[in-house]
């Protein structure tokens, strides 16, 4: 059943949170939560700058080099329910500042790795303690937060850091492999670690009374870990196989029968690892969805905006980082001028699907794109409208995936945020890459022919590449128009300083009783 009462930012906060609303120290708190999440969010991208170096200095084959990549993945993803009922359970500031120093000692392990399996156990181990880190991060600006305008203005600069973290990866990690090592792309996330660490340390003060006290759901834990990593590897294995190859079909089998039997073990349990009423929530439910879906379309257009400017344009990695310095100017206005300024004043819908159709917007530029399309007249405006729109939506829909959610259950709402995007990177590099080579391939073996000369057959090769992103990009187009069409649909929820009255299981009243806010 929903919660009784789903309470804005503005409510009442619940017992054991109120006393602590005054407290100074959450904004210092909110700097290194902030800096945390920018580590992890920059070693997404920032690791795949740095890996042809990597894969040469280490001898890593061509076929085992997306280990460096699925080892992480399946880690993060697999363990982010986990994490964060070992966050509910453990406490928010020790599973945090423990994440941070375990990502931290796997970050120093990879940087000095000397072969291929130390690197891919250095990542996997990254993954381990980034599921333990990032719901806990998440989770702690939810009960430290409870405010509507402080809440607003928190979510704002998370939102930002987590839309636009990973392009500056690529400025940073262009950087760090083109004038010192490949190596430094992890050992950067050390001080970053340590400081974010004691920072949280000696600042951060949980709320008391949102433990979650009940035993550990082992079989939810077992099925969830298992049914995630079938899923994500599935989907990695289908960008380099094929969707048809078996272990790629089995994968994706094996992930339905596990987490179809996840949810009948979570609606019997008595102590459920993932309480149903966090996910069946219809504010919730569109949340996870639409974003979801938002990732699946940015993070496939990231990757093939980052092939077009090297490989087309003949961008450097450290130029490419910097092309993509609009979109991340665009994402940071997004979140903390216009989703902070207008979220207590708005519903959320009303900025989640206009800012999903911006994006489209920018997307649909993208759309047009020619081997000799011109960055200031064609790209530019495409990535700032991307980040503006991003930025906006991101936003709302990261506080109120954890608003109204009861204390003992903040950490796994926020681990299924992280899930949705987890999930959504993997099926949007997989979906949108596949749909680009089929492209890529149909449009060369057409035009090849008349190619007599190699220097024209190379050109066929460009245009062919360039024909493939536009196509998975129309797709990607469509993808957002239905994130839109699901957060104007699903996402109900009034502005900050309204309560929806439930009446009935799982009925929501259109009555809303207005609340007093701090």
């Amino acid at each position: 059943m929903s919660e009784t009462a789903r309470k804005a930012p503005g409510a009442t906060a619940p017992s054991g949170f109120a006393a602590h609303a005054g407290d100074t120290n959450r904004w210092k708190a909110l700097v290194f939560i902030a800096l945390a999440q920018l580590m992890v969010v920059l070693d997404a991208t920032i690791v795949n700058i740095a890996l042809p170096h990597a894969q040469k200095d280490l001898g890593i084959s061509d076929a085992n080099r997306q280990w460096v990549v699925t080892a992480y993945a399946l880690a993060f993803g697999g363990l982010l329910l986990f994490g964060g009922r070992i966050a509910d359970k453990w406490g928010r500031k020790r599973a945090f500042v423990t994440g941070l120093t375990g990502f931290a000692l796997a970050s120093a392990l990879g940087g000095a790795a000397t072969s291929g399996p130390m690197m891919f156990g250095a990542r996997a181990l990254q993954g381990v303690f980034g599921a333990l880190l990032a719901p806990a991060a998440l989770s702690l600006l939810a009960v430290m937060f409870t405010d509507a305008r402080e809440r607003a203005k928190a979510f704002g600069i998370y939102g930002a850091i987590a839309g636009g973290g990973g392009a500056v990866g690529l400025i940073l990690g262009g950087f760090l492999t083109q004038y010192l090592n490949w190596r430094w792309t992890f050992f950067v996330n050390i001080p970053f670690a340590v400081v974010a660490a004691l920072g949280a340390y000696f600042v951060i003060r949980e709320p008391e009374g949102g433990r979650n006290r009940s035993p550990l759901d082992i079989p939810g834990v077992v099925l969830s870990t298992l049914g995630l990593v079938a899923l994500v590897y599935g989907f990695t294995r289908a960008e380099s196989d094929g969707w048809g190859d078996t272990v790629t079909v089995s994968m994706f089998v094996a992930s339905a029968v596990l987490l179809l039997a996840f949810v009948v073990v979570e609606s019997r349990v008595k102590a459920p690892l993932l309480p149903l009423r966090v996910v069946t929530d219809r504010n919730r439910g569109g949340i996870y969805l639409s974003l979801g879906l938002a990732i699946i379309g940015m993070f496939g257009l990231f990757l093939f905006l980052t092939y077009y400017l090297q490989v087309v344009k003949g961008y450097s990695p450290v130029k490419t980082g910097f092309a993509f310095l609009p979109m991340v100017a665009g994402m940071i206005t997004g979140s903390t001028q216009i989703g902070t300024r207008l979220m207590t004043r708005i519903p959320a819908r009303l900025l989640m699907g206009p800012g999903f159709l911006v994006a489209g917007l920018g997307m649909l530029i993208l759309t047009q794109l020619k081997i000799d399309s011109a960055y200031l007249t064609q790209l530019l405006p495409a990535m700032v409208l991307l980040g503006l729109g991003m930025g906006t939506a991101f936003m709302p829909a990261m506080s109120l995936a954890t608003q109204g959610v009861e204390p003992r259950d903040a950490g796994v709402a926020s681990a299924m945020v992280n899930t949705s995007q987890q999930v959504g990177g993997a099926i949007g590099t997989a979906l949108l890459n596949t749909i680009a080579a089929s492209a890529t391939t149909s449009y060369v073996k057409g035009h090849i022919a008349g190619a007599a000369a190699k220097p024209q057959a190379e050109l066929v090769k460009l245009q062919g590449m360039v024909h493939g992103y536009s196509m998975a990009i129309w797709f990607a187009v469509g993808i957002l128009g239905l994130a839109s069409l699901i957060a104007f649909t699903f996402v109900n929820a009034g502005r900050p300083g309204t309560t929806e009255v439930i009446s009935g299981e799982g009925v929501e009243d259109e009555a809303r009783v207005p609340v007093v806010a701090h």
